[in-house]
């Protein structure tokens, strides 16, 4: 919307909370709450991948004759499974539905599409009987991969680290750890790492931000309870200028992820000046060279452990001396990416292109 403020939208959400009733329910709701609205002559229907849209376009059949976009942030087909619980199969058949409603169908990096469309296959696979051929084939022929665009802040970011205070080549070095406090974001991985790091008596301090639930996982309180002597921010921060402060303070930027669709809030650190140290795994070897990515080994964690901590004492060496810097991550931007939306937006609504 920021990107084409020159159209006219309207934006219709709900909040946040009971995912399996949002799922199902946003089209029974909209289809009578939001009727008089979704009965405009709207030129471009834009959806994410959350919405049922195959419901809600039999439920008001007007929107069957707008075009439509479905816009995958994620996908339920690698959204991995929480411990002792199960995929949601009623979400994955939901979005293969709406998949199939849409005209076109867009995905936030290629690791998006990719295991989406491998993860629907699978899917169909599996059923008994009276299985159409060629479903994947269609759905690969109308995506398209279209990322958020990430801007640098182009303000002055004063830079905020409220640990010890630079001292040249002795500084200890400062990591930043983004995301929520949950266990897909490898909380387990982040306590190997940090074992490896004291045993190899690295020199570092760490900012742990993210939102934190009722449930806090255990690996996430044995961080805070074994390397409170490292930890210079653990939990949310107060406001987002604060936070771009603290990434503006960083040196590198951590990530132990085991479900990233795009990696945003790794992206927009690396905007602010932190150098990536990532797992060789999920979007980041499509955004990222291949020298910011240690080695994945998702079954050996100890061995993950060490090849991450050699990389974070190489990547923090070239930190130190000033020979490293964080990538450039201008593809990515809305200058950039403003040309691919136009043209898949132009496409669609088959009106003049969005840049004349």
């Amino acid at each position: 919307m920021a990107m084409f403020p020159e159209w006219q939208w309207h934006a219709l959400a709900l909040p946040p909370r009971h995912f399996s009733w949002r799922v199902r329910g946003n089209a029974l709701y909209w289809s009578r709450a939001e009727r008089v609205c979704l009965e405009q002559p709207w030129d471009l229907v834009i959806a994410t991948s959350m919405v049922d849209l195959a419901t809600l376009r039999g439920l008001v059949p007007s929107l069957a004759c707008r075009p439509s976009l479905l816009y995958f942030h994620e996908n339920q087909f690698a959204y991995p499974a929480a411990p002792g619980r199960e995929t949601s199969l009623e979400a994955q058949v939901v979005s293969l539905y709406s998949a199939l409603a849409a005209d076109r169908i867009a995905f936030n990096s290629e690791f998006n599409r990719r295991t989406f469309l491998s993860g629907c296959a699978a899917l169909l696979e599996k059923l008994p009987d009276f299985v159409p051929v060629g479903v994947v084939d269609d759905l690969r022929s109308r995506s398209d991969v279209l990322p958020v665009p990430v801007d640098p802040d182009r303000r002055d970011v004063e830079p905020l680290w409220p640990g010890t205070e630079r001292d040249g080549g002795m500084s200890p070095l400062r990591i930043v750890w983004v995301g929520r406090f949950e266990w897909d974001k490898g909380p387990d991985r982040l306590l190997g790492l940090l074992r490896q790091a004291e045993a190899r008596g690295l020199n570092y301090e760490l900012a742990m931000i993210g939102q934190q639930f009722r449930n806090v996982p255990t690996d996430i309180q044995a961080v805070k309870r074994h390397f409170s002597h490292r930890l210079v921010q653990f939990g949310n921060v107060a406001s987002t200028d604060r936070y771009k402060r603290y990434l503006a303070g960083a040196d590198i930027v951590l990530s132990t992820a085991v479900h990233e669709f795009q990696g945003l809030a790794v992206m927009e650190a690396v905007q602010e000046g932190c150098v990536p140290l990532l797992p060789n795994r999920l979007s980041y070897p499509e955004v990222f060279d291949a020298r910011f990515l240690y080695a994945s080994h998702c079954s050996d964690l100890q061995q993950e452990a060490r090849a991450a901590v050699d990389l974070l004492m190489e990547l923090g060496e070239g930190v130190r001396t000033g020979t490293l810097s964080a990538p450039s991550l201008a593809s990515y931007e809305s200058a950039a990416l403003r040309i691919k939306y136009d043209a898949s937006l132009k496409q669609l609504s088959g009106i003049a292109s969005l840049e004349q």
